[in-house]
């Protein structure tokens, strides 16, 4: 008899067990769902330095004062052009979607078809509902590792980067999320490409 009701209580437990992992798994799928509904796209770039000159107010070569021109001619004299920006990538989390909860964002780089750098923010984000979330992700690279060209070629291939000009540059950004689940943490399948072409006739609206 005491066994009989031994194994009644385990199997209660076991059935409680079932349904609480049923449940967290349940809430796991749906934690992916949201963020699923989440709308990535790039919004804009805030800054755009070349050689530590800052590019984004100027639409192309000309535009460089003798100083700013002097410090990339002797910078790409040297074998080295870094480049650094900020790209806005922009998440809409969509009115009655539930709270997404974004703990990483993979990323690689493409420019002109070209894949340049790669990183990673793991700074862990909220997206409310019916919110729009602008994730600022700083970029460097060397572009004489991709790029080749003269001063004036270059420096026009980065003021297209700012968006006021230069030459129209084809951006693509391949991003993989990671969203916190009651299970742990969870990387999308596959990245979620966005794009756009910047320049003198781009359509990349720039971030306020």
């Amino acid at each position: 008899m005491i066994r009989s009701v031994r194994l009644r209580s385990l199997g209660r437990t076991c059935t409680a067990l079932a349904a609480a992992g049923l449940m967290t798994g349940c809430a796991a799928l749906s934690s992916v769902a949201a963020l699923r509904q989440v709308a990535f796209d790039l919004d804009g770039v805030t800054r755009v330095e070349l050689a530590g000159v800052d590019l984004t107010r100027v639409r192309g070569y000309e535009d460089l004062s003798p100083l700013d021109a002097f410090r990339i001619g002797t910078a790409l004299a040297r074998g080295a052009l870094p480049l650094e920006m900020v790209l806005d990538v922009r998440a809409d989390n969509p009115g009655g979607n539930p709270e997404a909860r974004l703990l990483a964002l993979e990323w690689d780089l493409f420019l002109e078809g070209r894949r340049t750098v790669s990183g990673e923010l793991s700074q862990a984000l909220a997206l409310p509902s019916g919110v729009s979330t602008q994730i600022p992700l700083l970029v460097r690279l060397e572009l004489l590792e991709f790029f080749d060209g003269s001063a004036r070629d270059l420096v026009n291939l980065a003021a297209g980067l700012a968006g006021v000009g230069g030459e129209p540059v084809a951006v693509r950004l391949d991003a993989t999320p990671t969203v916190d689940t009651p299970i742990g943490p969870i990387r999308y399948p596959r990245p979620i490409s966005m794009g756009s072409t910047v320049g003198s006739s781009g359509n990349l609206p720039r971030a306020p």
